[in-house]
């Protein structure tokens, strides 16, 4: 078959940490395996057990500041006082290998990416049933303070305003179910008609 029809595309996710982003993608990952996903860049401190390189790449405010002025970032956006970006160039060279481009970013991040990719984005957004159990799962999983758990249910809040913003919404109550959701979306999300350019299709066809 023609590589015309291998295209890369971006799988956007947005939801309020602690809604099971993670979690779903892995069920994602068993059945794509042509995929990059998508290290931030922030300036907050790692967390226990968080490595550079990894889970995020960790840089000072000067740094992050620095790559905004010189262009090298497809979204930035500051959150609960720290930055978290995206660099441009692993991005471009993952397309470029036709993958799948997975993205874990908030709302910000979002309007940023398809102000500038919306013809190759297929975007999901992931919440728990209640605030209430939102709020139980971040206590539970014990990785943040009481202060920065508030910080993150307000921030929640505000969040959920842009549900209609997405391409999918799902809510992630039962995890079977949520990622047999997310699983359909992420293969769709390569078939998308607007990935490909029109009069290639056609003259390749004709």
């Amino acid at each position: 078959m023609n590589n015309i029809y291998s295209k890369g595309a971006i799988l956007l996710l947005s939801g309020p940490s602690g809604c099971g982003k993670s979690s779903l993608l892995k069920e994602v990952y068993k059945v794509i395996d042509n995929y990059y996903f998508s290290i931030s860049t922030t300036t907050r401190a790692p967390r226990v057990g968080e490595k550079d390189g990894v889970d995020y790449y960790f840089v000072s405010k000067e740094e992050f500041t620095q790559d905004i002025e010189n262009g090298n970032f497809l979204e930035w956006a500051e959150v609960h006082g720290n930055y978290y970006g995206t660099s441009l160039k692993p991005i471009n060279q993952a397309l470029l290998d036709s993958k799948l481009v997975i993205f874990d970013i908030d709302v910000q991040g979002f309007e940023q990416v398809i102000d500038r990719l919306s013809a190759i984005t297929t975007t999901v957004f992931i919440t728990t049933p209640s605030i209430e159990e939102l709020e139980k799962r971040l206590y539970n999983r014990a990785t943040d303070s009481k202060e920065v758990i508030e910080k993150r249910i307000s921030n929640a809040k505000l969040e959920i305003e842009y549900i209609d913003k997405y391409d999918y919404f799902i809510v992630n109550d039962n995890l079977e179910i949520a990622s047999d959701q997310l699983v359909s979306v992420a293969k769709s999300s390569l078939i998308k008609a607007s990935l490909y350019n029109k009069s290639e299709i056609i003259s390749n066809w004709n």
